[in-house]
C-alpha cells in the first residue's frame, strides 16, 4: 500500500499514519507481523462496506471480505497467514506504478476468464495504463510454485479466450467458426470477446501476457522460459504472411498470437519496470516493456515490403515488356504504346496495315494511298475535251462509209 500510494516516498511514516487512523475508526485492522517485520493491515467489515460504497460504483472490484475469526479453544486469530504469493502480486503491481505504468486504481487481481467449457482462468494482474503505451497487461506472478508446463497451459487458456466469439456475434459468424474451428483466425477482433472486456491494445495480437518470476534463481528462469518457447509456440509465436513474394516477405503476422514476455521481480525493485528488463518470447535480448511488445517485424514492416515488392514486380513487368516492343522495319524506330496495340489487338489487322512498320511510317503509308486515291478521283471526275469540225467530217464519212456497207 505504501508503494502505490507513495511511491516517491522513501520511508511509509504518512502511510502508517493514515492507516492508524483508519485503524480508529474500526475501518482497517493488523492481521498479523511478516519475519521482515512489516505489518499487513486488511479491512474489516465495516471498511469492507465503506470501500464498497467508494469504488464499485466507479466500476472497481473490491476483494473479498477477510473475515476475523479466533480458534475457540487457543483464542488465536485463524486465517491470520498473508500468502507470499500474493505479497509478490502487489509489489509487482506497485513497482508498475512506481514506474508510471498505471494508475493506483488501474490496477485489479484475480480477474476471471471464462472458456468455452467452463473453466476459469485468472490472471493474477490485470494492469490498463494507455498513457504508458500499455493499454491492457495480463501478468501471472510465479514464485516458481508451478511446474513449467502448467505455466504452458495457461499461456493456452488465454491464447483460446482470445479466440472465442463475443456474444452478440452474428448467426453466420457462429455457424463458421463451428464448422470450422480454424476459421476463427479469419474473425476480425472486434467481433471477439475479449474485444467486450479489454479496450484495443494498439498492436497486432491478442491481450499481452507477462510472466513476472519471484524469489527464484537465473538458471530456474531459464529453464522455465525455454518450455514456454517450446511447448508453448503454437500460441506465442507468429505465423509467416501469405503472399505472392513469398521470397521478398520476411515480415510475420502476429495476428492470432499471445505477446508474452517476462521478467523478474529482482529486476523490477533493483532498475524499474520502465527499464530494459522486459525478454520477449522468441528475443533475444532484454527491452523495455513498449519495445518488448511491440513488433517491428510485423504488419507495418509488411505493408512496406509489399508495396515494395509491387513496385519492383511492376518495373521488372515494364522492363520485360520493352524488351518485347517491336521494331519497325522500315526506320528502326520502337512502336509506340498505341501502334503496339493497333497491331496486336483482336481485330486490328484490318486497319493496321502492314504490321512491320511503326506509327510514323504507317501514316506515310495511308497518306500516300490517299493522295493516289484523291488523284485517281480527280482524274475520273475530270470532263473530256470536245472534239473539232477538222476531226469531225472525217468520222461522219467514216460512219456513212460503214452503214452503206
Amino acid at each position: 500500500m505504501w508503494k502505490l500510494t507513495r511511491p516517491d516516498n522513501r520511508h511509509d511514516k504518512l502511510t502508517r499514519d493514515n492507516l492508524l487512523d483508519l485503524e480508529d475508526h474500526h475501518l482497517v485492522r493488523i492481521e498479523l507481523v511478516r519475519e521482515d517485520q512489516r505489518q499487513v493491515w486488511v479491512l474489516t467489515k465495516r471498511g469492507h462496506g465503506e470501500a464498497k460504497k467508494l469504488l464499485e460504483p466507479k466500476g472497481i472490484r473490491v476483494s473479498a471480505l477477510r473475515e476475523e475469526k479466533y480458534d475457540p479453544v487457543t483464542g488465536e486469530l485463524l486465517g491470520a497467514s498473508y500468502d507470499d504469493h500474493a505479497a509478490a502480486v502487489t509489489t509487482t503491481a506497485a513497482e508498475l506504478h512506481r514506474a508510471g505504468i498505471g494508475h493506483r486504481l488501474g490496477f485489479a487481481t484475480e480477474i476471471p476468464h471464462r472458456l468455452a467449457d467452463g473453466y476459469v482462468q485468472r490472471a493474477d494482474l490485470v494492469v490498463r495504463a494507455p498513457a504508458a503505451g500499455v493499454p491492457v497487461l495480463l501478468l501471472e506472478i510465479d514464485r516458481r510454485t508451478e511446474d513449467a508446463d502448467d505455466l504452458v497451459h495457461k499461456l493456452r487458456r488465454y491464447w483460446e479466450w482470445g479466440r472465442l466469439l463475443a456474444p452478440d456475434a452474428d448467426k453466420h459468424t457462429v455457424k463458421l467458426v463451428r464448422s470450422r474451428p480454424g476459421a476463427i483466425a479469419s474473425i476480425d477482433h472486434e467481433k471477439r470477446l475479449w474485444r467486450r472486456v479489454y479496450p484495443p491494445t494498439g498492436r497486432e495480437g491478442l491481450v499481452p501476457l507477462a510472466f513476472v518470476f519471484a524469489d527464484t534463481t537465473k538458471a530456474k528462469v531459464d529453464n522455465t522460459v525455454k518450455v514456454l518457447e517450446e511447448a508453448g509456440r503454437r500460441y506465442w509465436a507468429p505465423r509467416r504472411y501469405e503472399s505472392y513474394y513469398r521470397e521478398a516477405i520476411t515480415a510475420k503476422d502476429y495476428s492470432q498470437a499471445v505477446p508474452v514476455v517476462f521478467t523478474t521481480l529482482e529486476q523490477l525493485q533493483e532498475h524499474g519496470a520502465d527499464a530494459a528488463v522486459w525478454r520477449r518470447l522468441g528475443r533475444a535480448d532484454e527491452q523495455t516493456l513498449t519495445d518488448a511488445l511491440n513488433n517491428p517485424d510485423g504488419e507495418n514492416l509488411y505493408r512496406d515490403q509489399v508495396a515494395g515488392a509491387d513496385a519492383e514486380e511492376k518495373r521488372r513487368l515494364a522492363a520485360e515488356r520493352e524488351a518485347r516492343r517491336p521494331v519497325c522495319k522500315r526506320c528502326g524506330q520502337k512502336f509506340s504504346d498505341q501502334r503496339w496495340e493497333e497491331t496486336t489487338a483482336r481485330g486490328g489487322a484490318w486497319t493496321a496495315g502492314d504490321a512491320a512498320v511503326c506509327g510514323d511510317c504507317h501514316a506515310d503509308d495511308v497518306a500516300r494511298k490517299e493522295a493516289a486515291a484523291e488523284a485517281a478521283r480527280l482524274q475520273a471526275a475530270t470532263p473530256p475535251e470536245p472534239e473539232s469540225d477538222h476531226d469531225q467530217e472525217p468520222g461522219k464519212l467514216r460512219g456513212l462509209f460503214r452503214r452503206r456497207n
